[in-house]
């Protein structure tokens, strides 16, 4: 333990390591998400979405999500580097499709969002991140992880993959004011998450 946090590190080392989300995060967090989303997506997500970004209510939003959580299946992880904070990951429990029926393997967590700040990529924060969710969500009684990954997003798909992550054959469509988005879901079992350490 950091004698320094009031939390216990989740995963990592002195130099890189996960943390639960303080409040004093929330404005780091927001900016996090906006810089990826406009080095990343620029070219997926309408323009209006990325150019009219309210800082200040994706900051509010960020910190009731750590105070405030809705559930105690709610959670919001933070990467270090050092005592920088350079990605994040949001947990929840998952809303099921229409039709779709709870997975008799067990409760489902869903990752709602892992990024990790373009300049910080490729040092292993994104794998430490999913490591620390796929461990709270198996502690929690979950038997299986899911998350959502834009069609085009290849990027990330290739990062799931390689974590042992594979689609599950759903797909939805979100309406976001310019052309729909398509979304592909993927999935991985905790145990196997857990047993191969969720690289």
């Amino acid at each position: 333990m950091d004698p320094t946090s009031p939390f216990p590190r989740l995963t990592g080392t002195a130099d890189a390591s996960v943390r639960p989300a303080l409040p004093e995060d929330a404005a780091e967090i927001a900016r996090i998400q906006v810089v990826t989303w406009r080095t990343a997506y620029r070219a997926v997500l309408p323009a209006a979405v990325l150019d009219e970004w309210d800082a200040e209510a994706a900051e509010t939003s960020w910190r009731r999500a750590v105070t405030a959580p809705p559930t105690p299946g709610h959670g919001v992880l933070v990467a270090l580097e050092r005592n920088t904070v350079v990605g994040f990951a949001a947990y929840e429990p998952p809303e099921l499709p229409g039709g779709e029926r709870p997975d008799p393997a067990g409760p489902t967590s869903e990752l709602s969002t892992l990024l990790v700040e373009p300049r910080w990529g490729r040092r292993g924060h994104g794998s430490r991140l999913l490591a620390a969710v796929a461990d709270l969500a198996h502690g929690s009684g979950a038997a299986r992880l899911q998350t959502w990954l834009l069609e085009e997003d290849r990027v990330s798909a290739g990062f799931y993959e390689s974590a042992g992550w594979a689609p599950d054959g759903w797909a939805r469509t979100l309406e976001t004011g310019g052309a729909p988005l398509r979304e592909i879901r993927w999935h991985a079992l905790l145990d196997t998450t857990a047993d191969e350490g969720a690289p």
